[in-house]
């Protein structure tokens, strides 16, 4: 008699945990972290422009040699591409899934807002659509430089000053990330609540960590287009 096997569960757990409101908020705190520390990184890397066009263009240079000679040339910074995709994608669909399962649990609006609920919170949706269409533009206009009409091919600095030398190009930078400051504030609290992290006793340096992330990223950022504004990078 043939001995009977287990069935593989695993695509079961996967698939209950991916059907699950907990399961999806768990996806999107952790893809959020991972986005938040790309972020960090990418804002550091951009201040550089501040130190002048060698400095800027060798940080990009070695960008593309990281990981040498074990990998091919460009090679980390496209699975650095890749991973990021996967979470922005992750991170939106179940953005948009737990949106609609809400929806549909509630179908008539509520006859009185939430006194309590920030500017932040409400606007976490279309944030998180202003951000999506800005990652758009920012590959076309910084990546592949298909609309930035004065770019440098190899010439990632003077491609910079080239789009903030635009008055729709400072606009829609400055735009999204105000609009990235508000995801951030109200994302980090929500991923640490999802993760568990929160208590009585965490909960104030959790905020503080929250709008002190926020700031200084919104800060960090804005700071490259103000700078080819002012004069201050040229």
């Amino acid at each position: 008699m043939a001995l009977a096997t287990r069935p593989d569960r695993r695509p079961a757990v996967v698939r209950t945990v991916w059907d699950s409101t907990i399961g999806k908020k768990t996806i999107m705190a952790v893809s959020g972290l991972l986005m938040l520390l790309y972020l960090v990184v990418h804002m550091f890397g951009n201040l550089k422009i501040f130190f002048g066009p060698g400095t800027f263009n060798g940080y990009a240079h070695w960008l593309r040699t990281l990981g040498e000679p074990f990998l091919h040339y460009e090679w980390a910074l496209w699975i650095i591409r890749v991973g990021l995709v996967a979470c922005v994608v992750a991170h939106a669909v179940c953005a948009y899934q737990l949106s609609r399962r809400d929806l549909r649990a509630r179908p008539v609006g509520y006859v009185h807002r939430r006194a309590r609920a920030s500017y932040a919170t409400r606007t976490m949706r279309w944030g998180g659509v202003i951000l999506g269409l800005f990652i758009v533009w920012h590959l076309l206009d910084l990546t592949t430089l298909t609309v930035n009409r004065n770019a440098e091919p190899g010439h990632p600095y003077q491609n910079v000053v080239a789009t903030f030398h635009t008055w729709y190009g400072d606009v829609i930078y400055i735009v999204a990330m105000l609009a990235l400051g508000l995801h951030i504030r109200h994302g980090f609290w929500s991923a640490a609540q999802t993760l568990g992290a929160g208590s009585r006793t965490r909960d104030r340096v959790l905020k503080a960590t929250a709008n002190g992330l926020a700031l200084v990223l919104t800060a960090g950022f804005v700071a490259v287009p103000v700078g080819v504004m002012t004069g201050v990078v040229s």
